[in-house]
């Protein structure tokens, strides 16, 4: 599997020509699937492990893996099942919900600016400032002129901040309704998952063509070279996991992590343990 079976390349997008079910770059079943996630646990950890160290050390480098879907694609479970592998110190989630009064006094960028990546750390958005350019064009919170000004802000912000050291790794969660409709279901039959609920998914199930239009247009407005768009098919969570995995450990190695070398001498450091150790 490589992150290119699952980049968008550049042009109109046609969602509904990319099936939800489909495992690119993938042949195997779902229990070697789930087996090849945590084959690469110990490789993204250490390479985690690395940029962090990394960023501790003056570089300047980051990650920011945005995740985008429809409700039920699965941003939580990718989450858990995903980022979960990496040590939690070096991981910052945002999970970004309607704006707060304090939000909609500036800019819709500024809430996203708070909460970018330090150096050395993996961020991740569970949900985006693409908020506001799926929900605010569905619902028409925003004038059209608007929306076109913020595809722009959002192309400036991210290449400016891959500019300044961060790699970002944008995936869309690509879910069918028929996958949604069983999803919800299965929260209705289980007490347990009912504060997952909300009657409000099912009134937006009404806009499905709707939010399907405005993420083709986000997509096909937002994916630049520095910056594009992976559709990861999520009807399977075990590959929507694998996938992401994949396209995380693949910009990592990209990155060409080294230790930080010692700035002290080593040497120097061992003698004074094993010579002037008031405990030995």
């Amino acid at each position: 599997m490589t992150p290119d079976l699952l980049r968008v390349p550049p042009g109109a997008v046609d969602l509904g020509a990319l099936p939800t079910d489909a495992t690119p770059g993938f042949d195997g079943s779902k229990e070697e699937g789930k087996a090849a996630l945590h084959a690469m646990a110990d490789e993204l950890a250490d390479l985690q492990e690395r940029l962090f160290a990394e960023g501790q050390h003056g570089g300047r480098r980051s990650v920011l893996l945005v995740l985008q879907g429809m409700d039920t694609s699965g941003k939580g479970g990718t989450l858990r099942s995903t980022v979960g592998l990496v040590d939690p110190q070096g991981v910052r989630i945002t999970s970004f919900k309607a704006p707060t009064p304090e939000e909609l006094e500036h800019d819709f960028l500024w809430r996203i600016e708070r909460a970018l990546p330090e150096p050395g750390y993996i961020g991740v958005f569970d949900r985006s400032h693409y908020e506001d350019v799926l929900i605010a064009r569905v619902r028409q919170l925003a004038p059209p002129q608007e929306i076109e000004r913020r595809y722009v802000a959002i192309n400036e912000l991210e290449a400016r901040l891959v500019e300044e050291g961060t790699t970002i790794v944008k995936c869309m969660l690509h879910l069918s309704a028929e996958e949604q409709r069983r999803r919800l279901l299965a929260r209705l039959e289980k007490p347990e998952k009912h504060w997952k609920f909300s009657p409000v998914d099912i009134d937006e199930r009404s806009r499905w063509a709707e939010y399907q239009e405005a993420y083709e247009v986000a997509i096909e407005r937002t994916g630049t070279a520095v910056a594009p768009w992976h559709v990861v098919p999520a009807d399977r969570k075990w590959y929507r996991n694998l996938a992401i995995g994949r396209l995380l450990l693949e910009e990592l190695r990209g990155m060409g992590l080294r230790w930080p070398a010692a700035d002290f001498d080593v040497e120097e450091q061992k003698r004074r343990l094993t010579e002037e150790d008031p405990l030995s």
